[in-house]
């Protein structure tokens, strides 16, 4: 085994001839032994996607740059795939690929730059709203079973909007919507939030709303984890669904809404489920009084036919006269001396000869 002691630290190896291969290796092991692994940022040049899956790229900055190397196994942990030119912090520690004798960067885990500074500020604003109780269950607001009118409050050209309203109209095509359109991304987003919210309430037109807005970073979702939209849904008279992001996505605004759904479809489902119920009910009383209803007309036919059959007739002791044609004789007409008749009672038939006819 080489001793990756430093070649100028050791006399003993002083007249020691190294071949390369022995170099790189012993500076491959100073570097791992030397530095454990730790986060840099910068920017994604030169990324290529290799068909064995692993990221090759190279992190600069204004007056530097390094190889970068993220294999297949660590870069599918991550929920998105780097640009060029996107800035980036990651997880990582020194490597040197020894066949070239090149330094890289081993990546275990990247974020968006910022991302961690995000986190934090996102952990302060949980932690002081947690100790003021405001995300306790008591505090939150019953949503309404049978809303008689829906506001929606997001972006009027965004994806979920659409989303929300095909789900709203399918389900509950009689409610009534009203959308208050706002930002949902940006530096103006939380404060336009803020207003639309202000705006439900000042105009009362809704006895729900939707707060939502599609996936994406924790950047683009930022807005959602600010301070004045948080104390803005919590004094809102109006209760408030959120669907915010994906299923994955967790917001300031989820802990204080008081409903929380995965996404905005979601949020439209849970307004409307006591809806759909109640109209499943509304059809299942509505089917029982038509089957009793189709019963009794049933009834009523079926004692009709039974006054007008012949049989019931045959009961009450008359009986049905055939000549030798078939045909019933209802006129004495019908008849001449010796004919030969059919005689059909109630109870059995018999044959008979005509031995006399009265007119009277």
């Amino acid at each position: 085994m080489i001793n990756s002691t430093p070649i100028n630290s050791s006399k003993p190896n002083e007249g020691k001839v190294f071949s390369v291969k022995e170099i790189n290796r012993l500076v491959r092991e100073l570097l791992e032994q030397s530095f454990p692994s730790f986060w840099i940022s910068g920017e994604i040049s030169n990324f290529i996607s290799a068909s064995s899956g692993h990221w090759y790229f190279s992190l600069k900055d204004d007056e530097a740059q390094v190889r970068c190397t993220m294999f297949k196994n660590k870069n599918m942990a991550a929920d998105w795939v780097p640009k060029n030119g996107e800035k980036i912090e990651a997880k990582c520690f020194i490597g040197l690929y020894e066949a070239r004798g090149e330094y890289q960067l081993n990546i275990e885990v990247i974020r968006h730059a910022g991302a961690g500074l995000l986190s934090e500020a996102f952990n302060q604003l949980k932690e002081k709203l947690l100790k003021e109780g405001l995300f306790e269950p008591t505090r939150k607001k019953p949503i309404p079973q049978f809303p008689q009118s829906i506001g929606v409050i997001t972006s009027p050209t965004g994806a979920a909007i659409e989303d929300i309203l095909i789900t709203l109209k399918r389900r509950s095509p009689h409610i009534p919507i009203f959308i208050y359109p706002s930002l949902v991304q940006g530096k103006e987003a939380p404060s336009a939030i803020v207003k639309a919210i202000e705006t439900a309430n000042t105009r009362m037109e809704c006895d729900v709303l939707i707060l939502a807005r599609g996936g994406g970073s924790i950047e683009d979702l930022w807005a959602f984890n600010e301070e004045i939209v948080a104390r803005a849904i919590i004094a809102s008279k109006i209760p408030t669904i959120t669907g915010v992001g994906h299923e994955t996505d967790t917001t300031i605004a989820d802990f204080v809404s008081d409903l929380r759904a995965a996404t905005p479809t979601g949020a439209a489902e849970l307004v409307t489920s006591h809806t759909i119920h109640q109209y499943i009910q509304r059809i299942n009383q509505s089917m029982k009084n038509a089957m009793i209803q189709y019963r009794l007309n049933i009834d009523k036919l079926k004692l009709n036919l039974d006054h007008l059959s012949p049989h019931a007739v045959l009961s009450r002791g008359y009986s049905i006269i055939t000549n030798v044609d078939g045909q019933i004789v209802n006129n004495i007409n019908q008849l001449k001396l010796d004919d030969k008749i059919h005689i059909q009672l109630n109870h059995g038939q018999a044959d008979a000869n005509i031995s006399d006819l009265k007119n009277k």
